[in-house]
């Protein structure tokens, strides 16, 4: 049986009686009223049935389908035809549907015979075989305006579905069937409905309920038509952009190729590079926009170079890379003190950096963001030359498990050496941080900021230090941006280091971001240590010496250290081992017989003689001259205050003349410590007549600026000596502020102090009162050697100054 929707015939009620009696026939599917199959007649049943129509009802019959037996189906027959394999085929015409009020073989009987017929319902001139029911045509009543308002709602949401078919039928079935229910029923037909939904259609006799049916169908299939749609114009635009994209870039590729300009691969290489790249989404976006415009940019144009070298610089970053830190604190104190000796206040400092990031990782807690940004300040390790800042800052990044990068920054005054230059100009570059981050390889190196000391703050080309402002900043630094990168930089994670002579030169919004740990240089002991485990065997190594061919004790050492070196780091002590090793390997490769030994005796034959000697006896043996104290960007120094006066005449009025080089503070403190020394003539022993000259102060090495308060006892206790014409002792420095009423303040730099009195040789040291616990920084054995006075004020100093 096939079903074909091309008939809307309806049965022409007016000529017939209300009841009819057809032949009945039973098909496996329903049929609905409006449609046109054609049966191969198989069951002798069913050929019955049709034989009965054409000869007794006019071609009229009755159809059941499926499980519906109280409802059929008057259709008709008109045409029978034999096929060419000998079966039979019918053509019927569903019409209308019908109640069945009687059918002999049902379950229930249906309905009473009629009269003259038997109690089965035959007649005696039907054909053998056949079955005859009684049906009731059912018409529909007239259209109420629900169900016109209804089958309008039908109409409008089968016009949106016919385009989206692309039917051509459903249109002309549309403009040809006028009744509700016949379109209820053409529709269920033209949408090839299902045996179930066939048979709900059929079952559905009032008017309302079919064109509800049919309504909520229609609004349902609406819905998943527009949903493909979009799916396929959503497929279809995506296939069409790549495919016009693709066939864009084939026609590039050939056009480049014709020019010269070959840049594909160039271009397949960026995107490759790109798919693996592991960087912020940002970043990524970036990249992937430059890359659109480095293709379609032709090779002669000025910013096809610009572009493809940024592109490079941003592939050299390394995104996402990071050096696992070694938590082991044991090993990190172990290589600390392997590379250094002394400095406990920086290894104790790095130690306790190392064990809250060990605590947080073993608790389970998150070692980047918030965490890791909170670890603190920078560390600035501040000291005079030579006592291992830089070294100091690789042994970190060793004991961290981190890559290592020194960034000097000495002399540096352009803003951009820190940022980056902008892409606008040429030869731009990224900035010296940056750069260290793709030297060391990760985004988590230690990098040194050598010098930052040096830095020259402010210009026209604007001020680096503010620069470093926000990268070393932990509460900024994360989204650190270069001007030439213009993609945020993640430096949260990178451990800065940064070293310094002096921090007076450090601009304060800068300094308040750092953690100030001094270097206040080495006493002799230590120098004899660190030359003989670290400096001496690394210069007999670079000479090509073995162990053993070179053997100088700690005394020649100790003399070295006294008579050529006079300095707070061991630099100078270094150049002269290294002088002393390559005359020991010329003479060994010149055949003299190892091993060699030196004695003290040879050191002036080897070295020359001493560069520095006891100069203070001398410099003090006169009247008028003091011992002070200071400290300069080489540490620890000793220097000498010296005066003298002459009577007034007409080419000299009382007053005082400052040599030396001084700065405003000390010129201050000069006039101050000349002023205390008038006020209180009566006190100190002094004729007042002898004040009434004019007084020079000078500083020796006039060629070294000079400034600060402490050398105010110092110039009081030199005009004293000048004018009682007592020399002050040789043996004993001093350091310390002055005020008018002869108070001695407190001042900075008591150790480096301490330790350049002791390398020169003094043995007393007077220091202001509040200075005290400022002696426990002093290394025990100077503490031992030397003998330290405490002032409150100057008649305290002038007890210790004069024998």
């Amino acid at each position: 049986m096939t079903d074909e929707s091309g008939s809307t015939s309806t049965l022409d009620t007016s000529t017939l009686d209300t009841r009819l009696r057809l032949p009945l026939a039973h098909l496996p599917s329903t049929v609905l009223p409006g449609a046109t199959i054609t049966l191969t007649v198989l069951t002798d049943e069913i050929r019955g049935a049709i034989d009965a129509a054409i000869a007794g009802t006019r071609g009229r019959i009755a159809l059941t389908g499926g499980a519906e037996r109280e409802l059929a189906v008057i259709a008709r027959v008109p045409n029978v035809a034999d096929l060419p394999g000998g079966e039979i085929a019918a053509i019927v015409q569903a019409e209308r549907r019908a109640r069945i009020v009687s059918d002999p073989e049902s379950a229930d009987g249906i309905g009473a015979p009629p009269r003259g017929e038997a109690a089965d319902g035959s007649r005696p001139d039907d054909p053998a075989g056949v079955r005859f029911a009684l049906v009731e045509p059912i018409v529909d009543p007239p259209v109420s305006p629900r169900v016109e308002a209804a089958t309008r709602e039908l109409r409008a949401t089968l016009e949106l579905i016919a385009p989206l078919r692309g039917s051509r039928r459903l249109p002309q079935l549309l403009r040809s069937v006028t009744a509700p229910g016949d379109l209820a029923d053409a529709v269920a037909l033209w949408a090839e409905f299902g045996d179930e939904d066939r048979l709900r259609v059929l079952q559905a006799v009032d008017v309302g309920d079919r064109v509800d049916a049919l309504r909520s169908w229609a609004r349902s299939h609406l819905n998943e038509l527009q949903v493909a749609e979009t799916i396929r114009n959503d497929v279809s635009e995506g296939m069409d952009r790549q495919q016009r994209e693709f066939l864009l870039r084939q026609q590039l590729a050939a056009i480049r190729k014709e020019l010269g300009e070959g840049d594909d691969d160039v271009t397949d290489d960026y995107r490759a590079r790109l798919a693996t790249l592991d960087a912020p989404a940002g970043v990524l976006a970036s990249v992937a926009k430059e890359i659109d415009r480095f293709e379609r940019m032709s090779a002669q144009s000025p910013e096809h170079s610009w572009v493809r070298t940024w592109l490079d610089r941003i592939f050299e970053t390394p995104w996402g890379r990071r050096s696992d830190d070694t938590l082991d604190l044991a090993a990190a104190q172990g290589i600390l003190d392997a590379d250094h000796h002394g400095l406990d206040d920086v290894k104790d400092r790095i130690v306790e950096f190392l064990a809250a990031r060990k605590l947080r990782h073993d608790r389970g807690l998150d070692v980047s963001d918030d965490a890791r940004r909170g670890d603190g300040s920078v560390v600035t390790l501040i000291g005079p030359p030579g006592v291992g800042k830089t070294s100091l800052g690789e042994s970190i990044a060793r004991a961290m498990g981190r890559e290592f990068v020194r960034v000097a920054l000495g002399g540096v005054r352009d803003e951009a050496e820190i940022r980056g230059h902008r892409r606008t100009y040429v030869g731009s570059q990224p900035g010296r941080i940056v750069k260290a981050i793709q030297e060391a390889g990760t985004m988590n190196p230690v990098v040194l900021l050598d010098e930052i000391d040096k830095l020259t703050a402010g210009g026209w080309s604007g001020d680096p230090t503010a620069a470093l402002l926000e990268v070393l900043d932990p509460a900024q630094n994360h989204t650190f941006r270069d001007h030439y990168l213009e993609v945020d930089l993640d430096l949260s994670d990178v451990v800065f280091i940064a070293t310094a002579n002096v921090a007076d030169t450090i601009p304060g919004p800068l300094l308040d971001r750092m953690d100030l740990i001094r270097l206040d240089g080495y006493t002799e002991d230590e120098k004899v240590h660190i030359a003989r485990t670290y400096l001496l065997p690394r210069q007999i190594e670079r000479a090509g010496l073995t162990d053993g061919e070179l053997v100088v004790g700690d005394d020649v050492i100790a003399a070295i250290v006294r008579g050529w070196t006079r300095e707070a780091g061991v630099r100078s002590l270094e150049r002269e081992l290294a002088r002393l090793v390559r005359k020991v390997t010329a003479e060994v490769a010149t055949g003299t017989t190892t091993p060699v030994t030196i004695d003290r005796d040879e050191l002036d034959d080897r070295l020359g003689r001493p560069k520095v000697d006891d100069e203070i006896p001398e410099r003090t043996a006169a009247a008028g001259v003091a011992t002070g104290l200071a400290v300069t960007g080489a540490g620890g120094d000793v220097l000498f205050v010296e005066t003298t006066a002459f009577p007034t005449g007409p080419d000299a009025e009382p007053g005082l003349t400052l040599t030396g080089q001084l700065g405003d503070v000390m010129k201050e403190s000069a006039q101050i410590a000349l002023n205390y020394v008038r006020s209180h003539a009566d006190a100190l022993g002094l004729d007042e007549s002898a004040l009434r000259r004019r007084f020079h102060v000078h500083v020796p090495a006039g060629a070294v600026p000079k400034d600060g308060p402490s050398a105010g006892i110092t110039m009081t206790t030199a005009l004293v000596s000048l004018l009682t014409d007592r020399p002050v002792r040789s043996e004993v420095g001093m350091t310390g502020e002055i005020t008018l009423q002869g108070q001695v303040l407190p001042i900075g730099g008591v150790k480096q102090k301490v330790l350049a009195a002791h390398r020169m040789g003094l043995t007393e040291v007077v220091l202001p009162k509040r200075n005290g616990p400022d002696l426990d920084d002093v290394p025990d054995d100077v503490r031992d050697a030397m003998t330290f006075h405490l002032a409150a004020d100057y008649a305290d100093v002038m007890a210790v100054a004069f024998a």
